[in-house]
């Protein structure tokens, strides 16, 4: 191989290297990697059935709540 090929080969993979660098610290930097909970979910829902039901426990959960905060509406309105 020529010397100007092995320069230019060079170049070209410290050109991508520091890219590739500059996109992993942009991508920590903006919380691209903070998904804390989804290792978790995986090893606690490992196959359909469980994922279903835990959807449906998050489900209820959220009904409970919208239940909850119309009943408190209900009772503070000013009676007319």
């Amino acid at each position: 191989m020529s010397e100007n090929i092995v320069i230019l080969m060079i170049g070209v993979s410290t050109f991508l290297g520091a890219l590739g660098l500059i996109a992993l610290l942009w991508g920590v930097k903006t919380g691209q990697f903070d998904d804390q909970s989804k290792f978790i979910d995986a090893a606690r829902y490992d196959n359909e059935e469980e994922l279903r039901d835990a959807v449906m426990m998050e489900q209820k959960k959220a009904d409970h709540k919208k239940r909850r905060e119309e009943a408190i509406k209900k009772r503070t309105m000013p009676v007319d």
